[in-house]
């Protein structure tokens, strides 16, 4: 009889009610687009007026002549990039280590979708157990799992030891296959939190991600806390290369829009939701690859803040072989150019929501126009080194970005105290791993304009973020 109680099923019905976000100043929103575009207009203007003298008006002078202005103007944007965004992350870093928000602990709903994680769906349940939060219950979504995952799940369904004094709830939901957005809305309508964690089935969460994560909600204007992922199966060429990329080239620029209050892609292994924002944005949706790009701007273009939260850490297993990480970076660059698509008209139109335009501008940069550019350099270099024999261009150019990425490696290095026999990934990381991902953007970029279909895929875990048995 006991074991019935704790297995009882029910029925849930989603729905996609809505409440009404945080009040929006529209006037001064147009203000600021009017001042801004206005400004970017006169140093066009400016530009063109300075340049156009020295333009050659011939075919091959004007190619090499725009070449070089392009070149300069990406070098430039690359610069302010680097250190705009080194600034802003210091400042928040600078504002965290101050800020006291203790003692705020409502009750929370750990979501964890698992498709085929029958390998690691134990341990990870495991070590949710052991969080250091006094408050919250654990809910399995099976989203139709071919092996014997809901058997595993089956088995940790009740109430478990936590390390505070309350038992743990653990509940399991069967679901037809559907999807991680679908199987995430499921859990969301079964929860009666106030506040959901929404992460991966394969990963683990260090033991302060709640306390720490769920402090930020005191402002009742923030409606997400994005997460920290960091890669856990270390120790290999490409393993490490994406463990600095995640430090370096994820959660740097997390932390300086954690800064502004907008960050921009709330990670799908750890990420901390208001449910009544969730209830806003219309939960998540199935009409692209990267759910978790749509629903972090849905929920911004409802006006809601979004957080970074540095000690909120989930624990991931990155691809270990070329073909993997490949097929992953394709499809995650396939699934941000649905996303930009579906929101575009804040492009079009940043007078609906700035903050949403500047999000969603930053997005396109660096979905689109860095990698060609990254690409179009590497090339423009290389050809006049062949042709007219300037390879001292191509050395300062490559010499210049592993500078920048040196730089930018030892701060992050240093502020998540993390591996320091990462930083020497620095001077590979940008010339040869991020080229190779750009080459692979630039692929998904065309087949996405084209139409090409797609499947999903999965990567094929060996269970080293469930076992945490390589973490530092």
């Amino acid at each position: 009889m006991e074991d019935e109680k704790k297995k009882e099923k029910h029925q849930i019905i989603l729905d996609n009610r809505e409440v009404e976000p945080p009040k929006r100043n529209e006037k001064r929103e147009k203000l600021r687009t009017m001042i801004l575009s206005g400004t970017a207009s006169v140093i066009l203007l400016i530009i063109i007026l300075i340049t156009l003298p020295y333009t050659v008006l011939s075919f091959a002078g004007l190619l090499v002549y725009a070449s070089i202005v392009s070149l300069a103007l990406f070098l430039f944007q690359l610069l302010f990039r680097y250190f705009s965004i080194i600034v802003l992350a210091y400042l928040y870093i600078t504002k965290y280590t101050v800020q006291e928000k203790e003692g705020y602990t409502p009750f929370i709903s750990i979501l964890v979708p698992v498709f085929n994680e029958g390998k690691v769906i134990k341990e990870s349940i495991e070590s949710l157990l052991k969080l250091n939060y006094p408050n919250y219950e654990i809910i399995i979504i099976n989203d139709g799992s071919s092996d014997d995952t809901a058997v595993v799940a089956e088995q940790l369904v009740g109430h478990h030891d936590g390390i505070g004094p309350k038992k743990i709830k653990v509940s399991l939901i069967n679901k037809p296959n559907g999807g991680k957005a679908k199987a995430l809305n499921a859990g969301i309508q079964y929860s009666e939190a106030d506040f959901v964690v929404c992460m991966d089935g394969d990963s683990t969460l260090a033991p302060d991600t709640l306390i720490k994560g769920i402090r930020h909600f005191i402002d009742p204007a923030v409606g997400a806390v994005a997460g920290n992922v960091k890669v856990t199966n270390r120790k290999k060429f490409f393993t490490d290369l994406q463990a600095l990329e995640y430090i370096e080239g994820l959660n740097m620029a997390r932390s300086a829009q954690g800064f502004l209050k907008m960050v921009n892609i709330i990670p799908g292994p750890i990420g901390i939701f208001r449910k009544r924002a969730m209830q806003d944005a219309g939960y998540y949706s199935s009409d692209t690859f990267a759910e978790d790009a749509d629903v972090t701007l849905k929920i911004l273009a409802k006006g809601w803040k979004i957080e970074y939260e540095p000690e909120s850490q989930a624990w991931t297993e990155a691809p270990e072989k070329l073909q993997q990480l490949l097929k992953q970076r394709y499809r995650w660059t396939r699934g941000i150019l649905q996303a930009i698509r579906k929101h575009k008209k804040y492009i079009y139109n940043p007078t609906l929501n700035f903050n949403n335009t500047l999000v969603l501008g930053s997005m396109f940069f660096e979905a689109l126009i860095w990698p060609a550019m990254n690409i179009f350099a590497n090339i423009f270099f290389i050809v006049v080194a062949l042709v007219y024999g300037m390879t001292s261009l191509i050395v300062f150019w490559w010499l210049g970005i592993a500078i920048l990425d040196l730089m930018a490696g030892i701060y992050c290095v240093a502020a998540e105290k993390e591996e320091a026999r990462l930083v020497p990934y620095s001077f590979v990381y940008r010339i040869v791993f991020i080229l190779l991902i750009d080459i692979t953007k630039w692929m998904a970029t065309i087949e996405e304009f084209l139409g090409i279909e797609m499947d999903w895929g999965k990567l094929e875990r060996v269970g080293a973020a469930a076992t945490g048995t390589v973490k530092k």
